[in-house]
C-alpha cells in the first residue's frame, strides 16, 4: 500500500537550512590556546546539551557551563572570551534550501522548521533574515521535548494542522529520520542539495 502524498513539509535547521563553517571554531580554538574540537566536544556533551534543548536551562546558562569546563585549562577570562567569540558566529543559510522552501510555500504547501534548538532561536532566525520564511517553527526548547521523541513530532504535526501521514520531514540525522517514521511521518535523510529533485517530486501534486 502506497503512502498518502505529503501536503506539508518539515525542514531541519542545523545541517539542512543552516550550515556551519567548522573553520570558525577551529580559528577560535587556535587563537585562545584551546585543543582543536574542544568547544563542540564540551557543548555537545549530552549532559550539557539535553537540558538546554528541552528548555530546562537557557542558552546563556549552557554557554556558562562551557566556560566553566574550559576555565581549568586556560583561566576564566580566556575561556569567557573564547566562548563569546565562538558564539558570535551564527552560521549561514543554505541558499538552495531557502529557495526550495520558498518554492514549496508558493505552491500552497505549508513549511515548518523542525529543530532541536535553544531560546536564542528566534534571534538567530532574525539575524539570518529568515523571519517570515516559514509557516511555523517547532523549537524543542519550547515544546519541552526534542527530536526524535514521538511527542515532538506530534507537536510539529499539530502546529502544521496536518496528520502525520501527510507530513514529510527532511533531516540530516538518521535517528531523527527513523523516529519520524515511527511517529507516522514520511522522512527523508538529507545528504545535500542533490536531494532537492527527489523532494520536489515527492511534494508535486498527483496527476
Amino acid at each position: 500500500m502506497s503512502r498518502e502524498r505529503a501536503t506539508a513539509l518539515l525542514v531541519d535547521f542545523d545541517g539542512v537550512l543552516r550550515r556551519w563553517d567548522p573553520a570558525v571554531a577551529v580559528g577560535v580554538e587556535r587563537a585562545y590556546g584551546l585543543t582543536e574540537g574542544v568547544l563542540d566536544e564540551i557543548a555537545m556533551s549530552w549532559g550539557l546539551l539535553q537540558p538546554v534543548l528541552t528548555g530546562r536551562v537557557s542558552h546563556a546558562e549552557w554557554m556558562a557551563s562551557v566556560v566553566a569546563a574550559l576555565t581549568p585549562s586556560v583561566g576564566e577570562q580566556q575561556a569567557q572570551a573564547a566562548v563569546d567569540e565562538w558564539q558570535r558566529y551564527r552560521g549561514e543559510v543554505d541558499p538552495q534550501v531557502l529557495a526550495f522552501v520558498r518554492e514549496v510555500r508558493a505552491s500552497g504547501v505549508p513549511v515548518g522548521l523542525a529543530t532541536n534548538a535553544t531560546d536564542v532561536l528566534d534571534a538567530d532566525l532574525a539575524a539570518l533574515g529568515l523571519e517570515g520564511e516559514l509557516d511555523v517553527v517547532i523549537n524543542s526548547s519550547v515544546v519541552g521535548t526534542h527530536k526524535p521523541a514521538k511527542e515532538y513530532f506530534e507537536a510539529a504535526c499539530e502546529a502544521l494542522r496536518t496528520s502525520p501521514s501527510r507530513v514529510l520531514l527532511v533531516d540530516d540525522n538518521d535517528r531523527v529520520v527513523a523516529g519520524a517514521r515511527v511517529a507516522g511521518l514520511s522522512a527523508h535523510r538529507w545528504s545535500g542539495p542533490g536531494d532537492l529533485r527527489y523532494l520536489r517530486a515527492a511534494l508535486a501534486p498527483a496527476g
